[in-house]
């Protein structure tokens, strides 16, 4: 099972739906890894979307099945983007022609739709993927083809593509960061608790590690199966391990978190002296789950809704202007809308589509984006401030830290043994997708 997020629906008294991380095979290859290992066409695709009076891009997220509900959102936001470009003149003086595809919450359908964008539609770029599952399955597609897949949400990390730009999260910007602000501000004692499968257990081998190495203590380490709410014995075990308060951090994904924190309310684990930390619940999980049971409690992400610049009052106001007043903007819905704008800038610069060219032009581009300035690096990934926010009374985050400037992306962990000393360089073809620093 990979990281990423999927939808599992709630009850209808809940009216909503958790997000969890999705299950994949390990049916791709990791020839990005190694730039030799790399088999590219001799010449780098032209795309045939710029012919005429428009540039024909793709978009591939989840329309229908489990996905839907998440992935939904961030088409609205790419689909945002692309308007807005198109109202201002378009890319090259020519309109983005955005053909929609639905994954339909299939990891084997996402590969096959990436097929048909790129080899029929001739798609110029596709913004699209939600889970690792769906990205795993369509990275080799990309990667044969010499294509470029731009991927909107925040991941485990300990992959680096040449044919994907990483807009979400690497580790390094948010798990890691969130447990350096408990550590010095609720306590070095950590109880963690996850849903059982490679995210949350990945995560929290990175945890352990930054703990020892930081002067924190592992007290109790529990997981769950996916969709599991049996979270008495858990709660049980945090009561007898932390007897005098400590820290929580919450790998939980989906339905289990509904039980997890009624019940930690219930057994009078309030976040006065149990605070817990949570790198899946975003605006939308918080209305799921009950503001009643989430106010006090944080998450670490690289945007909130509530985020105070100029540029996110501007995209808040035109998302709700477009969608609704009663829409919330979050994370992975932020940064689909600015990869959108990332490529059209590498694209001006490049004065082509040519997927060769378009990829070095994105190197060093920057946007002052909703949550702040970011550069894309010759990792493919984004300089991003870290931000932890507090659940408030109304379901949104009062963000009570912040980088004071943006963290640079690793996408190889530095607490993990195993990758450690390891970068990413797509600019240097000796460096390439994993080399010795």
């Amino acid at each position: 099972m990979r990281r990423r997020k999927f939808i599992v629906y709630g009850s209808a008294s809940l009216g909503g739906s958790f997000i969890l991380k999705g299950c994949a095979n390990n049916s791709s290859t990791n020839t990005a890894e190694n730039p030799a290992a790399v088999t590219s066409p001799a010449a780098s695709p032209v795309s045939a979307a710029a012919n005429g009076n428009t540039i024909k891009v793709g978009i591939l997220h989840s329309l229908s099945g489990t996905m839907a509900i998440s992935e939904k959102s961030v088409v609205d936001a790419e689909k945002l983007a692309i308007k807005e470009i198109n109202a201002a003149g378009g890319v090259l003086g020519k309109k983005i022609e955005a053909i929609v595809e639905d994954g339909a919450s299939n990891w084997d359908t996402f590969r096959e739709k990436a097929t048909k964008l790129i080899d029929q539609d001739k798609v110029a770029v596709v913004f699209g993927c939600w889970t690792s599952a769906s990205r795993k399955n369509v990275k080799p597609v990309f990667e044969s083809k010499n294509h470029m897949l731009w991927y909107p949400v925040q991941y485990e990390g300990q992959e680096c593509s040449n044919n994907i730009f990483y807009t979400g999260a690497a580790p390094n910007q948010q798990i890691e960061p969130a447990v350096d602000w408990l550590l010095k501000n609720k306590g070095k004692e950590f109880f963690l608790v996850g849903s059982d499968y490679v995210f949350p257990r990945t995560a929290n081998t990175i945890i352990k590690a930054q703990l020892q190495a930081q002067g924190g203590k592992t007290v109790g380490e529990d997981y769950l199966p996916l969709g599991n709410t049996e979270v008495t014995p858990i709660i049980t075990k945090i009561k007898q391990t932390l007897p005098n308060g400590g820290v929580i951090f919450n790998t939980l994904n989906g339905d289990s978190n509904v039980a997890f924190f009624k019940q930690l309310q219930g057994a009078g684990l309030t976040p006065d002296k149990y605070p817990s930390m949570s790198v899946s619940i975003a605006e939308e999980e918080v209305k799921a789950i009950g503001v009643d049971y989430l106010k006090g409690h944080y998450a670490a992400w690289n945007y909130f809704m509530t985020v105070d610049t100029p540029e996110n009052k501007k995209f808040v106001e035109a998302f709700k202007k477009e969608y609704g007043n009663e829409r919330v903007t979050n994370d992975p819905m932020e940064a689909a809308y600015i990869g959108v704008y990332l490529w059209k800038q590498a694209v001006e610069k490049a004065k082509t589509t040519d997927i060769a060219k378009v990829r070095a032009a994105a190197y060093g581009q920057t946007l002052n984006a909703p949550e702040g300035k970011v550069t894309m690096a010759a990792n493919h990934h984004i300089s991003k401030i870290v931000r932890i926010g507090e659940v408030r009374d109304d379901g949104l985050f009062n963000i009570v830290y912040a980088t004071p400037a943006p963290v640079e992306p690793i996408p190889w962990n530095q607490f993990v043994k195993e990758t450690k000393g390891f970068a990413c360089d797509w600019s240097d073809p000796n460096k390439g997708g994993k080399y010795k620093v």
